[in-house]
């Protein structure tokens, strides 16, 4: 029974690597994510570790309040699987996660996009590489085509996905604000910040009593 959901987020970062990709696609949306929850705070891809420099690259948890998404314009899509497949999903996640220093970019792999050409390496994965490969090693397939060749627009026409919502970031509406993201991180800056915005109200409620 299929009662657990993830999440393929597809967007237009303005990097080196998808403006590259977009001369080849002509399509704005080409970095594509995997996220555990609809509110895309446990997301995962493969893009750059250093937001100064693109070429280095390799397996990243996404901070979707980063400059890197600032007004970006995103699609996101919806895979129903099963309790067993989610949590195998989680189960490889974790697995890259505890051993990323193993992986790499696979900036070769973009060049057999273009080319149609297969090119494998080992522990090395574009973003869409990535989420289809990470899919299909938690039992749940998404196309009918080599995984190296895979592209973001493939996962856009893949039947098992199902569209939640296109436009832009800002306007997601499962998208968690700044200073709620602050509520569960950081308690205590969040009382603060309570603090002055009730301070401020009352202030200048008086001031307008005077």
């Amino acid at each position: 029974m299929n009662n657990k959901k993830v999440y393929i987020f597809l967007t237009d970062t303005g990097t080196l690597f998808t403006r590259v990709i977009k001369l080849y696609t002509k399509n704005s949306l080409n970095h594509a994510s995997i996220a555990l929850d609809k509110e895309l705070e446990e997301m995962y891809s493969f893009g750059r570790k250093n937001p100064k420099n693109p070429f280095i690259g390799g397996f990243v948890k996404e901070n979707i309040h980063s400059d890197l998404f600032k007004g970006a314009k995103c699609a996101v899509y919806s895979c129903s699987v099963t309790e067993s497949e989610y949590n195998q999903l989680k189960i490889n996640i974790q697995i890259i996660k505890q051993n990323e220093h193993c992986y790499k970019y696979n900036i070769i792999g973009l060049f057999g996009i273009v080319f149609n050409k297969v090119i494998e390496r080992k522990n090395a994965f574009f973003c869409s590489q990535f989420v289809v490969t990470i899919l299909k090693m938690s039992r749940v397939s998404l196309v009918d085509k080599p995984l190296s060749l895979v592209t973001p627009q493939d996962l856009m026409q893949a039947d098992r996905l199902q569209l939640e919502y296109k436009g832009e970031l800002h306007s997601y509406p499962f998208l968690k604000k700044y200073m709620d993201t602050i509520s569960l991180k950081h308690p205590n800056q969040l009382s603060f910040t309570k603090i002055v915005e009730v301070s401020s109200t009352i202030y200048h409620k008086v001031k307008a009593l005077v």
